[in-house]
């Protein structure tokens, strides 16, 4: 029995002792390999170590923005007569080389009653305009006016109810990363809405600084222009009007004409029949650096002003040569298509607070903008309205000045001794009053003839000059 109970205690201690030493050697080395191995895995560091619902970009939604646009966008279709080559099958069958071209594009409805402006280039050389709205009706459609230099054109359409209508919002609040949707009726779809983001403002495409543009990334195509830009809330910041394209489709940019001007020339077509521009009467360039190094001066950024023309509110204000203009308003001044497009959204009489840069001090001047006084004739240059005086020095009744010439003409005036205060009197024969006289002959003289002109030189003599 005492044999018994020593072996039966013996195998204990022996569990006992194995369980032992197994937890002490092996499984506390198990465990210290995992910890140890746990030690190699890469660290992962987050970039912040806030939690917030703050941070969480949250896409824009554009549901309400289109709800609020998409029936105020219309299509326009446009019926041309234009002239053809014509071709000796034309000539067998006795047709007209003259043929019907549709166009096509897009319109807003900027009124309950049927006010809708387009681009002017969609409805150039119309004889028939017809208006589809978003529920398929169908209207003819008269033009109001229209105003090539920034191709914005109003139409007029006579529903039975109060059509759904967009209001112009203020462009000039319209910043550059905000989202903003083009709206068009292209090709008959129905609405079509699009989405980007507003790349770039007072962008001028002709190099003339003619242009204005809100430049955006949303996607427009041909049957866009005349389309809407509005921002998220749907308000209307521009007229859709042309994109940058090797090939005739989008690739990556469109430009829209920002609503201020929109506005202005509707405002200005409905009240006068035409557009009245207030100018400034100043000449220059935009800086830059290499600008900036031929004047000698440190400042990069503004529009230098060169020359000051005579009789308009800059010279009145006194704006001097040699200034830079900063600011006008609160629109900084940074290239000459923000100037050019600023004074778009003026009228004559309008005052506003030039911000200029002079000896180093800042001033800001309150200039009055007044008319237009003078106009462009290519083969001469500039001319304006002439005084009493002027006139009366060449013993005249009648006549506009010469102001400034075309370089491309400058040396052939005067190896002929025309200089800038000559008088130009006739233009194919019509006597000059004014500028809009000389504007006027310009026009008519249509097919390429001869373009007539009398002038008085520097001499009192009268000569006339023929151009082609």
């Amino acid at each position: 029995m005492k044999k018994l109970v020593k072996l039966v205690f013996a195998s204990v201690l022996g569990g006992l002792l194995t369980l032992g030493g197994y937890i002490f050697f092996v499984k506390n080395s198990q465990e210290s390999i995992v910890v140890d191995n746990e030690t190699h895995f890469p660290v992962y560091v987050p970039t912040s170590n806030t939690v917030s619902k703050n941070n969480t970009a949250i896409a824009p939604s554009f549901v309400k923005a289109a709800e609020k646009s998409i029936d105020a966008v219309v299509h326009v279709k446009n019926t041309a007569v234009v002239s053809a080559p014509t071709t000796w099958f034309d000539l067998l069958n006795g047709r007209s080389s003259q043929r019907q071209q549709i166009g096509t594009g897009s319109g807003v409805i900027i009124s309950p009653t049927g006010h809708i402006v387009t681009n002017y280039h969609v409805i150039k050389n119309s004889t028939e305009i017809s208006i589809t709205l978003n529920n398929n009706k169908e209207y003819n459609a008269e033009l109001i006016g229209a105003d090539e230099t920034t191709d914005i054109a109003l139409l007029k359409i006579e529903a039975d109810d109060d059509l759904p209508y967009m209001v112009f919002a203020n462009s000039d609040e319209a910043k550059i990363g905000e989202w903003v949707l083009a709206v068009g009726n292209p090709f008959n779809l129905n609405s079509t809405v699009t989405a980007g983001i507003i790349s770039a403002k007072s962008r001028d495409l002709s190099g003339t600084n003619a242009q204005s543009f809100i430049q955006t990334d949303a996607a427009v195509n041909p049957g866009n222009s005349g389309g809407a830009l509005v921002n998220t809330n749907g308000d209307l910041i521009g007229i859709n009007t042309a994109i940058s394209s090797r090939t005739g489709s989008y690739i990556g940019y469109s430009f829209a004409v920002p609503s201020n001007i929109a506005r202005k020339i509707v405002n200005d077509i409905m009240e006068f029949g035409d557009v009245q521009k207030g100018i400034l009467g100043v000449l220059g360039k935009a800086l830059d650096n290499e600008t900036a190094e031929a004047l000698d001066i440190d400042v990069t950024e503004g529009f230098y002003v060169s020359d000051v023309q005579e009789d308009t509110g800059a010279q009145l204000a006194g704006i001097k040569s040699g200034d830079i203009i900063k600011k006008i308003d609160r629109v900084e001044i940074n290239k000459f298509s923000d100037l050019s497009g600023y004074l778009k959204t003026k009228n004559p009489n309008d005052i506003v607070d030039v911000t200029l840069l002079r000896d180093g001090k800042i001033e800001t001047l309150k200039v009055k903008l007044l008319k237009n006084n003078t106009a462009l004739i290519q083969t001469i240059g500039t001319v304006k309205d002439a005084k009493k005086q002027d006139l009366k020095k060449f013993d005249i009744d009648y006549g506009v000045k010469i102001t400034r010439f075309n370089s491309n003409y400058e040396n052939y005036w005067k190896e002929n001794d025309i200089t800038e205060g000559c008088i130009i009197t006739k233009i194919n024969g019509k006597k000059l009053y004014s500028i809009e006289d000389a504007e006027e002959a310009v026009a008519n003289n249509r097919y390429n003839m001869p373009l007539q002109i009398e002038v008085i030189n520097k001499h009192g003599e009268k000569v006339v000059y023929n151009f082609r």
